[in-house]
């Protein structure tokens, strides 16, 4: 990977490697989950905080079959245990439920073919096609590595006769490790059943072991998203141009343009539309409103047919009522801002509390920070703020108010009238600019 992060940390949609891997086998609704953790393990179990797992330490890295041993110890040995790699994130559920059920009191592996499948353990079989072993590549003799099958580093079985197969399993090989591979031949040879469950995509039990394989599953990933939308009944511009890094919920005719990025949960309303370029993070926006292109919408909650953009910003906790207008270059922090009220041009609210019907000229700002401390701004209902007006908070503006462009208004205003805070305009007839001294010697 060349990177001091521990691999399973590299992210896949915007979460860990083994976030996914752990996702899936929580999905088997187990009773118990094992992680066992060797490089970088610090910064491992950081990552994780609190999640319900049990941490196993690798102390000395000396193969799969070497991490096994650490963890069976500590499983019952009536359990079914099934066995996975961190580094593996497009897994399903269903075909770990297969490994499962295909397991019995035998053991259970998962395989898939490629075309060129250099690196790779390949799957030995006899005449019959009975899974006889899997030899490392490393390992392998010419024949062997013309073996198109390959193991995919998944397996299940009985514990207490993995622990039986895997006190065998010795490190006479070319790496000097003592690899898990060796378990399904020691199984075999032993006259247990050996049953291979294919993946059909071989993506599905692909692992990553450089930025490129990184790129290539997320890729991959969002592009299994995009058809979910596209079968859901959403518009997508370009199904290769999307990513989707937690929950997206789309309702009806939702139409979503090229390079949009969700993240955490987000939910779009019936005929939502989102322009090109745009990142919405934790947002819930109500039906027929329209987002236009580079807009950023963090933690927010947007009404119904209002008017987002293009290049506006929705910082954490602003709730906008319906027919609301953030126009471009207009930024909103921690603010309620009602019903059929704008901001169209190069405006900053922020701490605030915004009334309905309510205008904001462009270049106006909510001075909100005295340098210690917020402080909030009311704008109550069909208030009129002129372009380039400084609202100095704590201030109330009362209903009905205009404010004069330019203003600075660091006190109430009175409801109904126009308030007007600026300095006398004055012409100096006589002034004349400075001028820069000629150049010389000094």
């Amino acid at each position: 990977m060349q990177s001091a992060l521990p691999k399973v940390l590299h992210k896949i949609a915007g979460r860990p490697l083994l976030a996914h891997v752990i996702e899936a086998a929580r999905s088997l609704k187990p009773e118990r989950i094992y992680v066992v953790h060797g490089h970088g393990s610090a910064e491992v179990r950081a990552a994780f905080g609190d999640i319900a797992v049990e941490w196993v330490e690798q102390a000395r890295r000396l193969g799969t079959g070497h991490a096994l041993m650490q963890a069976l110890p500590r499983v019952p040995r009536a359990a079914t245990v099934l066995v996975l790699n961190g580094d593996v994130p497009l897994v399903r559920s269903e075909m770990l439920r297969k490994l499962v059920r295909a397991a019995g009191r035998g053991i259970a592996i998962a395989t898939s073919d490629l075309s060129d499948p250099a690196g790779y353990g390949r799957v030995v079989r006899d005449a019959k096609g009975s899974v006889q072993r899997i030899v490392e590549h490393k390992d392998a003799k010419p024949a062997e590595r013309a073996i198109r099958e390959w193991y995919a580093g998944f397996l299940a079985g009985n514990a207490s006769r993995l622990a039986g197969w895997v006190a065998k399993v010795a490190n006479r090989n070319a790496q000097r490790e003592y690899y898990l591979t060796d378990v399904i031949g020691i199984a075999a040879a032993s006259g247990a059943k050996v049953s291979a469950v294919k993946a059909t995509d071989p993506r599905e039990v692909a692992g990553v072991n450089s930025r490129e394989e990184l790129a290539i599953l997320e890729r991959a990933y969002q592009n299994a998203q995009a058809k979910r939308l596209l079968a859901s009944g959403v518009a997508l511009a370009d199904l290769w141009r999307v990513d989707v890094r937690g929950e997206l919920t789309c309702d009806h005719d939702v139409a979503i343009d090229v390079n949009c990025v969700f993240e955490g949960r987000v939910r779009l309303g019936d005929r939502v539309k989102i322009g090109p370029n745009c990142v919405l993070r934790d947002v819930t926006i109500a039906p027929d409103t329209e987002v236009l292109a580079f807009s950023l919408l963090e933690h927010a909650e947007v009404g119904a047919r209002c008017r987002i953009g293009p290049y506006a910003r929705l910082r954490p906790g602003v709730t906008l009522a319906e027919d609301v207008h953030i126009g471009n270059f207009v930024e909103v922090k921690a603010s309620r801002i009602g019903a059929g009220s704008k901001a169209n041009h190069l405006a900053y609210i922020g701490d605030a509390e915004v009334g309905a019907r309510v205008n904001v000229g462009a270049g106006t700002i909510t001075c909100n920070y005295d340098g210690a401390a917020k402080h909030r701004t009311v704008i109550e209902d069909d208030c009129f703020i002129g372009s380039d007006a400084t609202l100095v908070a704590p201030v109330r503006i009362a209903k009905g108010s205009y404010i004069g462009a330019g203003s600075t208004i660091s006190k109430d205003t009175p409801p109904g009238q126009l308030t007007v805070a600026r300095a006398r305009q004055v012409s100096i007839p006589r002034w004349a600019p400075p001028r820069k001294k000629s150049a010389g010697r000094e």
